[in-house]
């Protein structure tokens, strides 16, 4: 039998479907394929199929010398997003059917609009709930806040909500969600009986489980998501195992989650809302994982594919967490890593704006089906892919490895009866102003995410990724002003990298009111609990005690407050004084870098309101391969000459075309230049210079 030696990871995006294999003492081995909606795991095995060939080994040999496979998926997200979950059901506390629909008020109104949309409040309206109120009931039954039982579950009326539900709506997944059951979940765990014995084919989420959080409707939200996207998870996630298998994997398979580790996909299958925005939450983490290979601390990580950019944040080496996280329009509470974005990326449709002709990129998206022009699919509408193979960034040639020839000459005349027509331009003038227009939203965004929260872009190093971020980023990178520009080895592949990057994660939470200071025993008996079951389950799945690592925080606010700030617990476990201590102080100097130098008040009082404990199993990786630095001059990766757009000087010249693969580390490029790879192209703007480290990054510096 052949060594098992592999890891292999797959990230499923809205375009491409990418694929990294690592092994120990061997370079990292790619793989690129369209996705291929909505048999999604077709496209999995088509990119995983591209990095075997390039070992020159078969699926099923690669397979066979595989010990594990990690992937992510936007099954979750695009199965809110295009509202074709399951016919789901929510059964609530009697009084409170209303939760879901009414949100938080007028805030649920315009909350998840883009920015034109909250810009006339009054023509606003709340979502549509994945849940309607015909498929809402209420159970008499009610636990205090204490705890305590005050009414007992009516299990008749109960036995009958369920059956009016299955049976009369035609529900086949339901949501449980009862006031303060995150205190006292007994009544759910009874309705979980119940549904179980009437209609044992439901698929069931209860919110003392997914979600056992203070906050009626941010709970209620997230507790109907994941029994609205649950069911097709769970199948996509099924399906996915048996597809492998069938192939000749044997191993375990991990899914990655939104907060930036993985779970297995037995476990992942049943908490659907964890896998949102798993993709880009592996893209930050991969950031990170080569930021610290190459000692840099403060990151900005953009992540632009073919249907959106978007962005993330590590300051002194920590990654930032969302506080209102949502998909489509629809809060949800669970641990995420903070990555904002736009609807821009390679697919992103190009049109003007009706009455105005003003140029717009996206948020519409060609997708990879029928996908841009030039791919000759069948797409009619011109996408910013388009427009980079029209001003020379992109060859036709040598698209996906030469797999795909692009069609430059369909692109050019759909521009010109689309865009550059109508605004009475030239193709080539409208094109570099649309590049520009990309570019400035790009930037935009990034300043929202640094700038407008009090951080200087210009302390920051810029890591481009994803396969169309290469394209832009010399230009958004220099408007910004940060340190350098780096874009990964992996950069197209980011992604499916960063989930090979990352451990094991388990999260958990207790919800309990103390103030700050307490007495450290009762915070060490609160956490105990916690501490046990996260070590039962890491043994379960193989890890003993010297591969396990646990990371505690603590939510806190001032009194009166109703949000919370989560700070991590910096010193000593279990809790001393000097812990607590530490702890308030954290949380004063994070409030004050969120809301303001001087907001801090601790004369208002410190309550602790949640605490969590983040267990975390360390997988064994290879090590990164790195490469002795050689000579500086990139002759020998020559291969040709273009004219491009340079958009420093905003005209078309020539520039040096180079191949990926032939570079050396060392060698050193002046722009205006392009280097190409098999699945992405990088642009050198006029001013700049790219320089190939030992790890095969591309570093870009300014002149």
């Amino acid at each position: 039998m052949s060594e098992r030696k592999y890891i292999v990871a797959t990230d499923v995006g809205g375009t491409c479907t990418d694929t990294v294999v690592i092994a120990a003492g061997e370079p990292f081995h790619i793989g690129k394929a369209l996705s291929t909606p909505p048999n999604f795991a077709n496209g999995v095995l088509d990119s995983i199929s591209v990095a075997a060939n390039s070992m020159d080994l078969s699926v099923e040999q690669l397979f066979a010398q595989s010990y594990l496979f990690v992937h992510g998926s936007t099954v979750v997200d695009n199965t809110v997003l295009t509202q074709d979950g399951a016919k789901a059901g929510l059964i609530t506390t009697a009084g409170f059917e209303d939760t879901l629909l009414v949100t938080r008020g007028a805030y649920g109104r315009w909350g998840g609009l883009p920015e034109e949309g909250v810009k006339h409040p009054v023509a606003t309206d709340r979502a549509d709930p994945l849940v309607p109120m015909e498929r809402i009931r209420g159970i008499r039954e009610r636990v205090d806040y204490k705890g305590e039982i005050l009414q007992e579950l009516n299990e008749a009326e109960t036995e009958a909500a369920v059956r009016s539900l299955i049976e009369d709506e035609g529900v086949d997944s339901l949501a449980v969600c009862f006031l303060w059951s995150f205190y006292n979940p007994s009544h759910e765990q009874k309705v979980k009986e119940i549904i179980e014995r009437v209609a044992p084919d439901a698929y069931v989420t209860l919110s003392s489980e997914i979600a056992p959080v203070p906050g009626e409707f941010e709970r209620t939200s997230t507790t109907v998501i994941n029994a609205y996207a649950g069911r097709i998870t769970k199948a996509y996630v099924n399906n996915l195992e048996q597809q492998l298998a069938g192939r000749g994997y044997e191993g375990p398979i991990m899914v990655m989650q939104g907060y930036g580790g993985l779970l297995p996909a037995s476990e992942a299958a049943e908490r659907a809302v964890g896998m949102i925005e798993c993709g880009p939450a592996a893209g930050v983490i991969g950031a990170k994982f080569l930021g610290d290979l190459m000692g840099q601390g403060n990151i900005i990580a953009a992540d632009m594919g073919g249907t959106t950019f978007k962005v993330g944040v590590i300051q002194d080496g920590e990654i930032e967490y969302a506080r209102e996280p949502m998909v489509a329009r629809f809060h949800y509470v669970a641990p995420k890593i903070e990555v904002v974005s736009i609807g821009a990326g390679g697919g992103s449709i190009v049109s003007l704006e009706h009455g105005t002709n003003a140029p717009k990129v996206g948020p519409r998206s060609a997708g990879a089906d029928p996908g841009p022009i030039c791919y000759g699919r069948g797409g009619t509408e011109v996408t910013l892919t388009d427009v980079m193979t029209l001003i020379g960034y992109m060859d036709p040639g040598t698209f996906l490895g030469g797999s795909m020839t692009l069609d430059i000459d369909a692109a050019r005349q759909a521009f010109e009866e689309q865009i550059s027509g109508p605004l009475g331009m030239s193709v080539e003038e409208a094109a570099f102003g649309i590049f520009r227009v990309a570019a400035a939203q790009i930037t935009d965004l990034i300043h929202e995410i640094t700038v407008e929260r009090g951080l200087d872009p210009r302390d920051f190093e810029l890591h481009a990724f994803g396969g169309s971020c290469a394209l832009l980023c010399g230009v958004f990178g220099r408007e910004l002003n940060v340190k350098r520009i780096v874009i990964p080895y992996t950069a197209s592949v980011n992604c499916a990298f960063g989930m090979i990057s990352a451990d094991i994660v388990h999260e958990y939470s207790v919800t309990k009111s103390l103030p700050a200071p307490s007495p450290v025993a009762e915070i060490n008996e609160t956490y105990a609990p916690l501490l046990a079951k996260a070590k039962v389950d890491l043994a379960r799945e193989g890890f003993d005690e010297s591969k396990m690592r646990f990371e505690f925080s603590v939510d806190l606010r001032y009194g009166l407050q109703v949000h919370e700030v989560t700070t991590r617990v910096n010193g000593p476990t279990p809790f001393t004084d000097e812990t607590l201590q530490r702890l308030m102080d954290d949380f004063e100097a994070l409030y004050e870098q969120k809301y303001g130098k001087g907001s801090a008040y601790r004369g208002a009082g410190i309550e602790m309101t949640q605490f969590r404990l983040s267990a975390r199993g360390l997988l064994d990786r290879p090590d990164v391969p790195r490469e002795a630095l050689g000579g500086s001059d990139p002759v020998a990766a020559r291969v040709s000459s273009r004219d491009i757009f340079i958009e420093p000087e905003n005209r078309t010249g020539p520039a040096e075309i180079y191949d990926f693969d032939k570079l050396s580390p060392g060698n050193e490029i002046a722009g205006p230049a392009v280097i190409q790879t098999p699945i992405t192209t990088i642009v050198v703007q006029s001013g700049q210079t790219a320089s190939m480290d030992e790890l095969r990054n591309i570093v870009l510096n300014f002149q």
